[in-house]
């Protein structure tokens, strides 16, 4: 079963961004096996360059031989003409000191995102309106979906919206998926898309993919879970956001979140009360993608 770290309280997950934004932010993210120095190393090499630490949290899983994993927010003036200098002190003082592996982002630098749908809107209409209003750092170039019901609900938020149907020839339209996709985006969000993802796909597309299930991984996996939890008699209704693997539904978990029912909802009233908490998941789970919050460790995820 997968575990989730999660290090800090679901409000603290959710903090005022103002000091993350802006133009010079810049996030290091960095996992590494555990050993005295690293913080003090970060932060030395980060003041060297001319940085100011805004914020630093960090996780260990074991007080000797453990993982570490660092996320650091700062600002360096001039960081574009700075950039490729840090990189390189990156990897020889820590690199090679720690052997790290780290990634370097610019909190002024959106994530380009594609939305894959098919006819269920709840998810795809939740994230297009919080990336109206300016709540998730992100940029959302497509919706792609493999039926065309969903088009007259997208053309207001003025996103293309194009339509690859999937017939017989799955393999012909995930050729053109990878088309309109490389190169053009940093992300790809599946908001109930109906349709089982390749091993080619996974191969080919070179950016991570987030799903949401409606359920509460690992119970209830595939077709009907609301009918299955209800003959089942569930006191809770849950579902998770996880990233794609080429392991069915068994991609490591970044959010999950549950409610509670009883015996006297309907499946279809815990369809209703599932599909306010897909919502929430999958929007909170796309926000800490997008604010490089989410490091992957195999299986694991570690969300600061």
């Amino acid at each position: 079963m997968v575990e989730t770290a999660l290090l800090q309280t679901r409000n603290t997950l959710d903090p005022d961004s103002s000091t993350e934004t802006g133009p010079d932010i810049v996030r290091l993210n960095i996992r590494c096996i555990d050993r005295p120095g690293i913080v003090s190393a970060v932060a030395q090499l980060i003041t060297d360059h001319g940085g100011n630490i805004l914020s630093l949290d960090q996780f260990t899983t074991g007080i000797e031989g453990g993982r570490f994993f660092q996320r650091t927010v700062f600002h360096l003036p001039g960081f574009q003409a700075a950039r490729e200098s840090l990189e390189e002190d990156i990897r020889k003082r820590l690199g090679e000191s720690f052997s790290l592996e780290w990634e370097l982002t610019e909190a002024a630098k959106r994530k380009r995102v594609a939305i894959f749908v098919s006819k269920t809107d709840h998810c795809l209409l939740d994230l297009l309106w919080r990336h109206r209003r300016g709540d998730i750092p992100m940029d959302i170039v497509m919706v792609v979906s493999n039926h065309a019901d969903l088009a007259e609900f997208v053309r207001p938020f003025g996103v293309p919206f194009i339509h690859v149907p999937v017939t017989g020839d799955k393999a012909a339209a995930e050729t053109k998926h990878l088309e309109l996709l490389r190169g053009n985006v940093d992300l790809v969000v599946l908001a109930r898309y109906m349709q089982i993802i390749s091993e080619r796909f996974l191969d080919e597309v070179g950016v991570p993919i987030i799903n949401i299930h409606h359920s509460f991984l690992p119970s209830f996996i595939g077709a009907g879970p609301y009918q299955k939890a209800k003959d089942r008699g569930v006191k809770l209704v849950g579902a998770t956001a996880h990233y794609v693997t080429k392991d069915l539904d068994e991609g490591p978990i970044i959010e999950q979140d549950v409610v509670r029912v009883s015996h006297r909802e309907s499946t279809k009233q815990l369809m209703r009360r599932g599909a306010n908490v897909e919502r929430m998941v999958l929007s909170r789970a796309v926000t800490w993608h997008c604010e490089d919050r989410v490091v992957r460790d195999g299986n694991t995820t570690i969300v600061f």
